[in-house]
């Protein structure tokens, strides 16, 4: 009986949380002009505009440019630094792992402000690279955190075996950690490209009309007419954050 009534509970909340989804869904297949239910009819009439829009399409190949940049520069230092602080031993550790993770914990805004002041004197803002090297620091700390779970199982005295046998430093990395951490690996950039995708605080201070992501756009649609083509938007960020959940799930089981 009790068993049943945490289910219960856990199907509510659940129900809860993914009630707003389950209303975006049906509206971006809807044939009508406003937010309406029930539904005047099904159709595609919503994805076709946002397919035909240069503007929806410059902001989905932005974010997908963007994300991919961001992912392959916060997976590369987010292992870096996860590898350094899981081998090193030195004063101040704990500091340093605080402020890595920082921006995990650290408002968005007050992020998004001081990217501001630091980018516009150096030319940054209002670039695609001043996004991409924004979204890094705002990705690498979840590589950072799902890299060091990794290598909490792995055996050090494997790294010292390839040291005996005359394996370089950077050699023993890529031929015996990399690929028992790679599990790690791949769900640490998994987390950092839904990091990217889903950014828009730091897109609203540091973007110009031609970096425009795609959930900057669905402000800007907002803010000038509602119409459905936002939900389609949203439709295709839900299948694509979906996607990249049983991708980290799956990465997991087979760890």
């Amino acid at each position: 009986m009790k068993r049943a009534l945490w289910w219960g509970w856990s199907v509510l909340v659940l129900l809860f949380l993914l009630a707003p989804v389950l209303v975006v869904i049906p509206l971006s297949f809807s044939t009508g002009s406003f937010l309406s239910f029930p539904l005047p009819g099904i159709g595609l009439r919503w994805y076709d505009a946002f397919f035909a829009s240069d503007f929806w399409m410059l902001a989905l190949t932005n974010s997908a440019l963007i994300g991919l940049a961001a992912t392959l520069g916060a997976t590369v230092l987010g292992t870096a630094a996860a590898v350094g602080l899981w081998n090193a031993r030195f004063p101040g550790q704990g500091v340093a792992m605080a402020v890595i993770v920082s921006p995990m914990v650290v408002p968005t805004i007050i992020t998004g402000v001081a990217l501001t002041f630091a980018f516009a004197p150096v030319g940054l803002a209002n670039t695609h690279a001043g996004l991409i090297i924004a979204h890094i620091a705002l990705a690498a700390p979840f590589v950072v955190v799902t890299v060091l779970a990794a290598l909490q199982q792995f055996d050090r005295t494997l790294m010292r075996a390839a040291a005996a046998n005359g394996a370089r430093p950077v050699a023993a990395f890529l031929r015996v950690m990399l690929p028992l951490i790679l599990p790690g690996v791949v769900a640490g950039a998994l987390f950092a490209f839904a990091i990217s995708l889903d950014e828009s605080v730091v897109v609203l201070f540091l973007a110009g009309p031609a970096q425009r992501t795609l959930p900057r756009q669905m402000f800007a649609g907002l803010k000038d007419s509602i119409e459905l083509t936002i939900m389609a938007a949203a439709t295709i960020l839900v299948v694509v954050s979906t996607l990249l959940m049983a991708a980290t799930l799956l990465v997991r089981r087979r760890r």
